[in-house]
C-alpha cells in the first residue's frame, strides 16, 4: 500500500486496541494538533483525508497552545485508566519544544501519551530550514532532543522504512503499566511527505493486551509473615490501586483485616472519604488523622505508589525506630524504595493474593478503634473548614467545601498547582474511584483547564469541576477556547487571591517574607513591587473568550452559581475572591524546602531555627 509516512501514522493508529480483563478500548482515540510548515502537509493532509474518507477513525482536535494539547492528553488518559490516550501534533521548532512540559507531566505521572513532533529536514537539504537550532559540532541534534530526558520510549525517523518498527515499539510502552509515560515519534517534515510501499499487515486491527500480573508466591509469603508480627499496620494507597481498578479488592482487604487505608495523591478515592478504614491524606498535605498512625506505624504496605517526598514527609512520617515496608507495585524501581519488601505485580492481582493468605488474621481491636476515632475527628475538622463563615472574604476551604457539597458523587474535581492541591487532598470528600484528578506528580501550573477538557473528553457523563487560582490561570487558560469550539461542559472555579498563595506561605515559612508572590504594581517610592493590587479581571478575560460566566462574592453567591450552571451545554466559569491569609486545618507534618544558611534577615535567621529542629527527625529508611 503506497502512502506517506504521515498518512501511515494515521493509518495505524486508527487500527490500535488495549484490552484487559476481556473488555477492549480504542487505544489512540483522537489526535490534537496545531499545524506549522512542520507538519501542515504531512499529519496535517493526513488527518484531513481521514476524516474526509474514513469519518471517526481518528477524530482531530484543534489545540490553541502545544503544552496544553499535551496536558488534555493526560487528563484523558489518566481518566481511561491508562487504556486509552490521544496523540499530539505539532510543528518544528517551538510547537515542538512547547510539548516538553506536558511531556514531562505525563512520564512523572506515569501516563500514557503519544507526541508526533515534527523535526528539522532528514536529507539536510534546506539547512537550516525555520525555527531549526543549530548545533556546531553534533550536526545530528535538533531541539527534539530535549524530548529524551523526558520520554520513555523516543525515536526519529529519519527514513520511511524504520517507521514500523518505531510505531510498533511505541505502542509496547504505551500499553505496559509498568514503563508507561510520554511517547515521542519525531518525524522530520520533509520525511513527513515521503510516500512509501507499506506491507497491509501494518494497518490491520491489533489488539495490544494489558497484563495484569501475578505477584511471586514466596514475596506474598514474605510479605505475609512480616505483617502477621505487626501490631499497628498502615496501608498507603497510591495511584496504582485506581488505574488497576483495584478499589474493589483494596476495600475487602481492609475490612477483613482491620488496617487502615491512607490514601497519596493519586491514590485518593481508593476508598471512599467516609469508609470505617479511611483515614485520608497522608504527608505533607495529609489528615492529622493519617499522619498520627503513620508515626507510630510498624509496618507500611504501600500499594501502586511511588513514594513522593510529599507521601512520606520529606522522611519524617513514618517515625517508628524498626518500621518496615511492604511495597506492591507493578515496576521494580517504585518496589524497591525505602528497602521494602518488594511483591512484585498488578495492584488488584496482589491485593487479592494477599487477602487470601491473610485469612482470619484481624489488626487489635483497639488498634482498629484508634484509627476509626482519628478519622471520624478529621471528618469534624473538615465540617468546620468547610462553614468557617470568614469574613469579608470567605477562606479557600469553604471554598472547596462548597463545590464539594454542589457536586455529584460521580463527578470529577480538578487540579494541579498552588495551596489547592494541598488544601484538596486534605479536605475533599471524595466517593468515587475516579472523582478527584490532581495532578501533584510535578504540579505543573496551567495543567487544570487543559486537563480538566481531557478529563470530561474521556468521561462526558460526568460534571468536571476545575478548580484553578489566579496564577494558574494566567499560566494556560487557552484551552477554554477549545471547550467553546467543541461544546464541552467544564465548570471553572476561579479563586482569585492576587498572587499565589502557596509559594506566598512557602516564602514566609523560609523567612523570605512573601517576596514577590503578590500581584502589585511597583511602588515609585520604594522602587518595589508592593505598590498596590493590579485591578486584574480574570472573569472579564474568560468571557471574552466565550465562555458563560458568573462572578460570586459571598459562598452563598457561590452556591447559587454552582446551582445555576448544571443545565450548561459548553464550559462555564465562576470567579470568586478568597482571603489568601486563611490557611487550612494543620496536617500535623512536615516538608523540606531547604533554608538559607546565611542571611542578613532576621526572619531567615528563625526560619532556619525551625529548619533545622524539623531536620531532626529526618531519616532514610534502610
Amino acid at each position: 500500500m503506497r502512502l506517506t509516512v504521515g498518512q501511515a501514522v494515521v493509518r495505524f493508529l486508527a487500527a490500535q486496541h488495549s484490552e484487559r480483563d476481556g473488555a477492549e478500548h480504542r487505544l489512540i482515540e483522537g489526535c490534537f494538533g496545531i499545524f506549522g510548515h512542520g507538519n501542515v502537509a504531512g499529519l496535517g493532509v493526513a488527518l484531513l483525508e481521514a476524516e474526509l474518507s474514513r469519518p471517526g477513525s481518528l477524530p482531530y482536535y484543534q489545540g490553541r497552545n502545544e503544552q496544553a494539547m499535551v496536558h488534555a492528553a493526560v487528563g484523558f488518559a489518566r481518566m481511561r485508566n491508562r487504556l486509552s490516550t490521544l496523540a499530539c501534533t505539532t510543528s518544528v521548532g517551538p510547537g515542538a519544544t512547547n510539548m516538553v512540559t506536558g511531556a514531562a507531566v505525563a512520564t512523572v505521572n506515569r501516563l500514557p501519551v503519544l507526541l508526533l513532533p515534527s523535526d528539522v529536514f532528514a536529507t539536510r537539504v534546506a539547512d537550516p530550514v525555520l525555527q531549526q537550532l543549530e548545533h556546531p559540532g553534533q550536526r545530528d541534534v535538533s531541539a527534539n532532543d530535549v524530548f529524551r530526558p523526558v520520554s520513555r520510549f523516543f525515536d526519529r525517523i529519519d527514513r520511511p522504512e524504520q517507521l514500523p518498527d518505531a510505531l510498533l515499539g511505541a505502542m509496547r510502552v504505551l500499553t505496559d503499566p509498568a514503563e508507561t509515560g510520554a511517547v515521542t515519534i519525531c518525524l522530520p517534515e520533509d520525511v513527513q511527505a515521503q510516500a512509501f510501499d507499506w506491507p497491509e499487515m501494518l494497518f490491520d486491527r491489533r489488539v495490544w493486551y494489558v497484563p495484569r500480573p501475578a505477584p511471586d508466591p514466596a514475596a506474598v509469603a514474605r510479605a505475609a509473615a512480616l505483617l502477621r508480627e505487626a501490631k499497628r499496620p498502615l496501608i498507603v494507597a497510591g495511584g496504582g490501586v485506581i488505574y488497576s481498578e483495584a478499589t474493589a479488592a483494596l476495600c475487602a482487604f481492609a475490612e477483613a483485616t482491620g488496617i487502615p487505608v491512607a490514601e497519596t495523591q493519586a491514590g485518593k478515592g481508593s476508598l471512599r472519604y467516609d469508609h470505617p478504614q479511611a483515614v485520608g491524606a497522608i504527608g505533607a498535605t495529609g489528615t492529622a488523622a493519617a499522619n498520627a498512625l503513620a508515626r507510630e506505624a510498624d509496618v507500611v504496605i504501600g500499594i501502586g505508589t511511588r513514594w513522593s517526598d510529599f507521601s512520606t514527609a520529606s522522611m519524617t512520617a513514618f517515625a517508628d525506630p524498626g518500621v518496615r515496608f511492604i511495597n506492591c507495585n507493578i515496576a521494580s524501581f517504585d518496589a524497591a524504595k525505602h528497602a521494602g519488601l518488594a511483591v512484585l505485580g498488578d495492584a488488584r492481582a496482589v491485593i487479592g493474593t494477599l487477602t487470601g493468605v491473610m485469612t482470619g488474621w484481624r489488626v487489635s481491636p483497639e488498634y482498629q478503634q484508634e484509627a476509626s476515632l482519628l478519622g471520624s475527628a478529621w471528618d469534624e475538622t473538615v465540617s468546620r473548614a468547610y462553614s468557617l463563615g470568614h469574613g469579608p472574604l470567605p477562606a479557600q476551604s469553604e471554598v472547596i467545601g462548597a463545590v464539594n457539597e454542589a457536586s455529584g458523587w460521580r463527578d470529577v474535581v480538578v487540579c494541579a498547582a498552588g495551596s489547592m492541591p494541598g488544601d484538596l487532598h486534605k479536605l475533599w470528600r471524595t466517593r468515587d474511584p475516579k472523582g478527584y484528578h490532581v495532578e501533584y506528580g510535578y504540579s505543573c501550573m496551567g495543567y487544570e483547564i487543559a486537563g480538566g477538557l481531557g478529563v470530561k473528553m474521556a468521561a462526558p457523563d460526568r460534571d468536571v469541576y476545575v478548580m484553578v487560582g489566579d496564577g494558574s490561570y494566567l499560566m494556560m487558560a487557552s484551552e477554554l477556547v477549545t471547550a467553546v469550539q467543541e461544546h464541552i461542559k467544564i465548570i471553572v472555579i476561579l479563586v482569585q487571591n492576587y498572587g499565589f498563595a502557596s509559594i506566598g506561605g512557602l516564602s514566609e515559612s523560609v523567612g523570605a517574607q512573601r517576596f514577590g508572590t503578590a500581584y502589585r504594581f511597583r511602588n515609585a517610592e520604594t522602587g518595589r513591587l508592593d505598590g498596590g493590587i493590579i485591578p486584574v479581571d480574570l472573569a472579564a478575560n474568560a468571557e471574552s473568550l466565550g465562555v458563560r460566566v458568573q462572578r460570586a462574592t459571598t459562598i452563598a453567591d457561590l452556591r447559587a452559581a454552582l446551582a445555576s450552571v448544571k443545565d450548561a451545554d459548553g464550559p462555564v466559569l465562576i470567579s470568586i475572591e478568597t482571603d489568601p491569609l486563611i490557611p487550612a486545618p494543620d496536617s500535623h507534618s512536615w516538608w523540606d524546602v531547604p533554608i538559607a544558611e546565611v542571611s542578613e534577615l532576621e526572619s531567615v535567621a528563625k526560619a532556619q531555627q525551625a529548619y533545622q529542629a524539623a531536620r531532626s527527625s529526618q531519616r532514610r529508611y534502610l
